[in-house]
């Protein structure tokens, strides 16, 4: 049979490594800033696009988004091209996919700092920014399509067959997660609302997880890891199993994420069973993934690499069965909303995630520079000093989840609350934070030695360039079944069969969920007490979203004894229905807010927001000096804002719209004469007043800055139906 010469496109790979590499250590180092803001929290002071808030959703963006994505990347068009023979369908695709991708991760870092935020979760960036993503993936999706396609190998590998997984189901998760409508370039609302937005963002949120982070790295686990090791895999039937029961199970897992939340119990209990049984799929990738590696594991002690999978592998295995026993209703009350849920969470990303990639490109780098890795010694010491950094890193963080949990539910022998203060059990976990630090700071050591020693390793070897190879051209052969074949190798030689199959089974478990939440009015009982937010609350909602507040205080009293005594009435469904985007939180740094309004006074909140530890000594909330600068409220967005949520179904009459200025004057005011009552701030705000008479500056009134809006909105929570005095 004659062969056909072509060339494997490594430069591509080359592209995707040194971005993953320079967007790694930038996600991990803002990961760490974040680390030392928990131990000082006025580290930034006054600098608005360096606080907690803004910089929390740039780490998640940076490190799932740019340093896995990019890592993803890498592994998926290496390992593709060499599993079908083929060279990638389109160089033009590849590059556009390549500086899009990094253009997309370039707009995330200049709009999420500045406060441009949909605050929801892994999927906080803005409209213009989701199109731009959907297309970007899309040119993925038809590269990898058209190179399987053209290839020259007649069976798929079972890494192609998560590949081929991941591009349908993050494209679809990705579309109905960000359905919005936009009031500006850089603003929009969720087409959903309260409950609903929930479910759909937590459907995205978990399968971001399994579908971004978890089913393109089992591809590539299955083929880097038998390469590294020299063994075929441990068993062909097992990935069979894997492969199909993992994507049809993990898209109905994501409502164990609102366990205890005003989501509808149906849906909670259907999210609980498939989670539980997620744990034999998943540990059987673990176990096919370690098996593997059976007869070499002596190799194990002297091959950096395997080193690297190993480890991977286990914390694999570790997250994911840690993720179903978390959705068991009894250990979800106690972890959920707690430090527990970080450690979860970075031992799947510092672990699986961080070092795969590690040692993925330990293997690729000497090979595709025809060299040798410049110092084995580093790469060791890498190893070590990351897992200790993995280490100091999750078990502080399971210390303090435990500790928040158990201090948070104790009550006294007369029934009151033992921590009555939500600030004590903040300053018992302090410590906890500093060992965090620690281990972060250890786990970024050991990303700059890789940085060196992957540097020093290109330096010494030759330039990549791209591959030549050579295969003989696929042979035509009947589309049917030959004899004596069985479904599945038939399936593996017909791309868009499996591709179809693929597709119902990851939309069977989202039609049932979703669908249901949406069409159907009775799951989401309305309250007539609720009422939309005044325009002045509608602003300060979008000032709450763009600080980032979501990320440190949940909305959301679960129908605990404890947080009833210690918040106020549990959460109802109905309390949401104009809430675009739903802001019920995913962890309490600070605590619940969702019975805030009227429980302090204007000027406690002004207070605070100002200097919370002048009002709450001993919290590590930063202060929000910006939302006091002499600059005026922005109100002339007021009305779009208010039209787009009458489209939206918020029932804003035309008069509410065209009075919106008058309403938000009159409610200003109202604030600002409040304010009038603490002898200190008519003192400082006399004194402001005559410095700017003195300068020749115009002077804003107080009730035109942000921080009046701000509390409008605070005290606004919870009021629209009785809530009983718990004190």
């Amino acid at each position: 049979m004659e062969m056909q010469q072509f060339y494997y496109d490594n430069k591509i790979v080359k592209k995707f490594i040194y971005a993953s590499i320079v967007f790694g250590l930038v996600g991990m180092l803002v990961g760490l800033i974040l680390a030392i803001l928990f131990l000082f929290p006025n580290l930034t002071d006054g600098i608005s696009f360096l606080s907690f808030g803004r910089l929390r959703p740039l780490h998640t963006n940076a490190v799932i988004f740019a340093f896995v994505g990019n890592a993803m990347f890498a592994g998926v068009y290496y390992s593709l091209q060499r599993l079908l023979k083929a060279r990638m369908y389109s160089n033009f695709l590849s590059n556009l996919h390549f500086w899009g991708w990094q253009l997309i991760i370039v707009a995330a870092a200049i709009t999420l700092p500045l406060g441009y935020t949909t605050s929801k979760e892994y999927a906080e960036l803005e409209w213009p920014i989701d199109i731009a993503i959907a297309l970007i993936w899309v040119a993925f999706g038809i590269n990898m399509i058209g190179t399987i396609l053209k290839r020259r190998e007649r069976h798929l590998y079972v890494a192609i067959w998560f590949y081929i997984a991941t591009f349908i189901t993050v494209a679809v998760l990705h579309i109905f997660n960000s359905l919005e409508l936009p009031v500006s370039a850089l603003k929009s609302y969720s087409v959903y609302a309260g409950v609903q937005d929930a479910l759909v963002q937590w459907w995205y949120g978990h399968n971001a997880v399994a579908f971004f982070l978890t089913t393109p790295f089992l591809g590539m686990m299955y083929y880097f890891v038998p390469k590294a090791a020299n063994r075929p895999v441990y068993s062909y039937r097992l990935s069979i199993i894997h492969f199909w029961s993992l994507i049809f199970i993990y898209i109905w897992a994501g409502p164990h994420h609102l366990l205890y939340s005003s989501l509808p119990d149906w849906a909670q209990n259907l999210g609980v069973v498939f989670s539980i049984m997620l744990i034999a799929p998943s540990w059987g990738g673990m176990i096919n993934g370690l098996l593997t590696l059976r007869g070499v594991w002596d190799k194990v002690r002297t091959d950096v690499v395997l080193k690297f999978f190993v480890v991977a592998i286990t914390g694999y295995g570790m997250a994911t069965f840690e993720g179903p026993m978390l959705s068991l209703k009894n250990v979800n009350a106690i972890a959920h909303f707690t430090d527990w849920i970080i450690a979860h969470v970075h031992v799947g990303a510092l672990a699986w995630n961080g070092f795969l990639i590690f040692g993925m490109i330990y293997w690729l780098i000497p090979r595709m520079t025809k060299s040798k890795l410049y110092s084995d010694k580093l790469a060791n010491f890498h190893f070590w000093i990351g897992t200790l950094g993995i280490i100091l890193y999750s078990l502080p963080m399971y210390v303090a989840g435990f500790t928040q949990a158990s201090m948070w539910k104790q009550f006294k022998p007369d029934g009151t609350l033992q921590y009555g203060n939500f600030l004590e059990t903040v300053t018992q976990i302090m410590p906890m934070y500093w060992m965090r630090a620690i281990g972060g700071s250890l786990y970024l050591v050991g990303m700059i030695v890789l940085i060196y020693n992957i540097i020093k390793t290109v330096k010494a070897g030759s330039t990549i360039e791209d591959e030549l190879a050579e295969a003989p051209e696929l042979a035509k052969i009947s589309t049917g079944r030959l004899k004596g074949e069985k479904f599945h190798p038939w399936l593996e030689r017909r791309p868009i069969q499996l591709t179809l199959l693929a597709t119902v089974a990851i939309l069977i478990g989202g039609i049932i969920q979703i669908v249901p939440t949406i069409m159907v009015k009775s799951n989401i009982p309305t309250i007539a007490a609720v009422k939309p937010y005044t325009p002045l609350e509608l602003q300060g909602r979008d000032l709450y979203i763009r600080e980032g507040c979501v990320g440190c205080h949940s909305q959301m009293i679960r129908p605990f004894r404890s947080e009833v005594v210690r918040y106020g009435d549990y959460s109802k469904s109905g309390e949401y229905v104009y809430d675009h985007p739903f802001l019920w939180g995913s962890k309490r740094t600070g605590p619940d807010l969702h019975r805030e309004g009227g429980k302090y006074n204007d000027n406690w909140h002004f207070n605070h927001m100002w200097n919370p530890q002048s009002t709450s000594p001993g919290s590590i909330m930063p202060g929000y000096k910006w939302l006091f600068a002499n600059e005026a409220m922005d109100y002339s967005s007021t009305e779009a804002k208010m039209k787009v949520m009458q489209t939206l179904g918020v029932p804003y009459t035309d008069a509410d719209i065209a009075n919106a200025k008058q309403s938000i004057e009159k409610q200003s005011a109202t604030i600002e004469k409040n304010l009038y009552n603490d002898p200190d701030f008519v003192k400082s705000y006399d004194d402001s007043k005559k410095k700017a008479a003195a300068k020749g500056e115009v002077f804003v009134p107080m009730k035109d800055r942000e921080i009046v809006a701000l509390i409008a909105y605070l005290q606004r929570l919870g009021t629209d139906i009785k809530v009983k005095n718990n004190k």
